[in-house]
């Protein structure tokens, strides 16, 4: 059966109003926040010139329910930057690496696996990057995962690593889709590594729960990591989301990479719409 979590209990620090009613204040969190943190490894800075330009936007949607289908593509399925989305790809390579050697992450590891995943913690992600080995680590889980067009970012900035939304739709099956290996021998992730990255993404912050979950059906379940970056040469943004939603009877996994965007805030919005777009699509052909 597919991975159907529970809703999760609200927390004291979730008592604000609901994800519509914070937009403006989650932008200025975000903005004043993870920007200091991005401005830190070195992937963001002011914009060295006001450059006009088309934002883009891709989809992919896969049912869950009927994973033996392809996953329905809307837009071009290029190379985007992942920004802060590739830290699920961190975490699957570090699960797997530790598989390899026949352990379990240690505590330290489980502390910083989930600052990256549910606070998007910049330098827990470093931390894990650098573990991993880099781009190489990374790109050598990925190929065992399926991943063919994902390519590592330089050194250490794991936020201009590049991907496509079918790659995106590889990596999420190999964390949602049934099928885990059953033991550390196997070449993807067992189901208890899993069921930990599955975990450590309903589990998002307060304010960051925009994205592909804005297709999810008012009270359904999600699963979700997202990313924003603002490019120095350019000043727009990259904005991408990517996780699994409940729409209807179906369980979907979603993906939706985008650039171009004048600010952040709109580029929220052109991806929830996606989003949205995508999944009503896959509905009404499922």
């Amino acid at each position: 059966m597919p991975f159907r979590p529970n809703r999760r209990p609200t927390t004291q620090s979730e008592t604000t109003p609901g994800r519509r009613g914070r937009r403006a204040g989650l932008c200025v969190a975000l903005l004043t926040g993870s920007m200091a943190t991005l401005l830190a490894v070195g992937v963001v800075g002011p914009a060295s010139a006001a450059v006009t330009t088309q934002a883009r936007v891709t989809t992919a949607v896969l049912d869950l329910d009927h994973p033996a289908r392809a996953a329905q593509v809307r837009g071009k399925d290029v190379p985007y930057d992942t920004a802060s989305i590739v830290k699920v790809d961190i975490l699957s390579a570090l699960l797997v690496q530790a598989q390899d050697a026949g352990r379990g992450l240690t505590k330290q590891e489980r502390t910083l696996a989930e600052a990256m995943i549910e606070h998007s913690d910049n330098d827990a992600a470093n931390a894990l990057w650098r573990e991993i080995g880099l781009a190489p680590g990374l790109e050598a889980v990925n190929k065992r995962l399926g991943l063919s067009s994902t390519v590592g970012g330089a050194g250490g900035l794991w936020g201009l690593t590049r991907t496509t939304v079918s790659d995106q739709i590889r990596l999420l099956s190999a964390v949602f889709a049934d099928g885990g290996t059953s033991s550390a021998s196997g070449s993807g992730l067992t189901t208890a590594s899993q069921g930990y990255i599955r975990t450590l993404m309903t589990r998002i912050a307060a304010g960051q729960s925009w994205g592909v979950s804005a297709a999810s059906d008012s009270g359904a379940g999600w699963a979700l990591k997202n990313g924003w970056l603002q490019r120095s040469t350019t000043g727009l943004w990259d904005i991408n989301s990517v996780g699994r939603v409940t729409s209807g009877t179906h369980h979907y996994l979603v993906a939706v990479l985008s650039d171009g965007n004048a600010t952040m805030a709109g580029g929220i919005a052109a991806v929830e719409s996606a989003a949205r777009a995508a999944v009503t699509s896959a509905r009404a052909t499922g």
